[in-house]
């Protein structure tokens, strides 16, 4: 098994990937594929933007 490093991403990116889950335009699954991430955690920032507004 071999012992990668994680991506970090800025509050900003997280953010507008967020603010675009909670639009509704595009489902979760799209958006996570257009920028790379996985589903899970598209939803984990939607929540995040959610519980900061």
């Amino acid at each position: 098994m071999s012992v990668g490093k994680r991506k970090i991403y800025s509050g900003a990116f997280k953010a507008k990937v967020g603010l675009e889950a909670i639009r509704g335009v595009k489902t979760v699954n799209e958006i996570a594929q257009e920028h790379g991430v996985h589903p899970t955690q598209v939803t984990q920032w939607k929540k995040a933007v959610q519980e900061q507004a």
